[in-house]
């Protein structure tokens, strides 16, 4: 196993990462910056009005692109195990 193959199995499994975290953490920025520009509009500073909506939809996503997720995942993980004869030399 060269150094060619680690530094590409690490670029792989980040780019998962990435790809897999995005959707959760877009959602949350867009909420919080709806939210954020309503408490500017409507002059209300309350604290805890972000957090609420946040969670429950940042989970809505996961619950909604859970499937989507989980089979990215699996098929990263079958591809590398798949592999893994080429990697032991």
């Amino acid at each position: 196993m060269s150094v060619n193959d680690v530094d590409l199995i690490i670029q792989n499994a980040l780019f998962m990462v990435i790809r897999l975290a995005a959707p959760p953490l877009m959602v949350s920025l867009i909420i919080g910056l709806v939210i954020s520009i309503f408490q500017t509009v409507t002059s209300i500073q309350e604290q805890t009005l972000t957090s609420i909506p946040k969670i429950i939809l940042t989970f809505v996503t996961i619950i909604v692109l859970g499937n989507w997720m989980a089979t990215n995942l699996t098929d990263y993980i079958a591809d590398l195990w798949g592999d893994f004869s080429l990697y032991i030399r």
